[in-house]
């Protein structure tokens, strides 16, 4: 797929990159804190989740005003300043459209939602909150807040520590360091205060288009608690748990994650295979199910251990699991439901 990259312009001239990709009915997605439109769509993960959530459908996402593509402004940041920026993106698509808030953008769709409820057909809230100060202590977000203003190499690593705990180290250089690019420290101190402080519990009620509440139960950036908040808050809501740690969408198990968004969403949902291991990976997880250790595994398939290692690590992140046992019992409910 080829990403369309456009922009949209506020009545104050603030202009507003946003990227559709995809043909079809029309799906917005509200990021999350930080987003860089290009360099996103370069990362391997991130744009696999777009394709995926875009076959069949056109999917539009934005960065908001001082992130990646767009430039920076002298506006403070708030939730109306972030409802004026998703009102004119959704002007551009010219329909009712599938709303997606991820993040920091679930709160902002809720009020989306509550207010133009005539524009939405359909919700999916992923690993928001309806209550922002309640996502962690005072002191925690004092503290944070203060890490990324005073050294926002640290903060970044910091919270990709936070966001995608299960991944590797290379892997949590990369995001780190694509946080950085996405913005200036100052921003991302301003949009970070932001997500802490929305709190849309007051307009969960106002919400009438269908929703659906997908969330990670390890979700340490997102209390769990919140998605239940979410759910209960909505009429008729369908809240989903999944396991894994991470955040950020793309990382864990995103197919499971796409798959039950695009079900939800009434477009196809593809065939499961092993949620997309390898064939090496998958022989790696039927051993492991059979209980055998790293060096087992290497002599059973004629590999070195430290091959075998790398296999099983890749299988738990790529899954989203936090051990063996993990994929051992996933492994064995997959063959027993064939």
């Amino acid at each position: 797929m080829r990403q369309r990259l456009g922009q949209v312009v506020l009545e104050d001239g603030t202009a507003v990159a946003y990227a559709s990709v995809g043909s079809g009915r029309p799906l917005v997605y509200v990021m999350g804190w930080l987003t860089h439109l290009r360099l996103g769509w370069e990362l391997p993960a991130e744009r696999a989740l777009y394709e995926a959530l875009a076959q069949g459908c056109r999917l539009v996402r934005y960065d908001r005003a001082g992130c990646g593509l767009s430039a920076a402004v002298d506006r403070p940041a708030s939730l109306a300043f972030e409802l004026e920026q998703l009102g004119a993106v959704a002007a551009s698509v010219g329909e009712p459209f599938d709303l997606m808030g991820a993040s920091m953008g679930a709160p902002v769709a809720v009020a989306w939602a509550a207010a133009h409820p005539e524009t939405v057909r359909r919700l999916v809230l992923y690993g928001g909150w309806a209550r922002g100060p309640e996502l962690s202590p005072p002191g925690v977000q004092e503290s944070v807040l203060g890490l990324v203003e005073a050294h926002w190499g640290l903060g970044s690593d910091v919270l990709t520590d936070i966001f995608a705990p299960d991944a590797d180290r290379a892997t949590r250089v990369e995001q780190a360091r694509y946080q950085r690019e996405c913005s200036s420290a100052a921003t991302a101190r301003e949009l970070l205060a932001l997500s802490y402080q929305l709190d849309v519990s007051d307009l969960l009620a106002r919400v009438k288009a269908p929703t659906l509440v997908v969330h990670r139960t390890g979700d340490r950036a997102a209390p769990g608690a919140q998605a239940e908040a979410l759910a209960a808050g909505i009429d008729g809501a369908q809240l989903t748990l999944l396991p894994g740690r991470s955040h950020l969408p793309y990382a864990g198990d995103r197919d499971e994650l796409v798959r039950v968004v695009r079900r939800f969403l009434g477009l196809p949902v593809a065939r499961r295979r092993l949620e997309g291991l390898t064939a090496r990976q998958q022989e790696v997880a039927a051993l492991v199910a059979q209980g055998l250790t790293n060096r087992e595994i290497a002599t059973r398939l004629h590999i070195d251990e430290r091959s075998a290692e790398g296999h099983v690590e890749r299988i738990r992140l790529r899954l989203g699991f936090r051990s063996r046992a993990q994929i051992a019992a996933w492994h064995s409910a997959h063959e027993g439901s064939k």
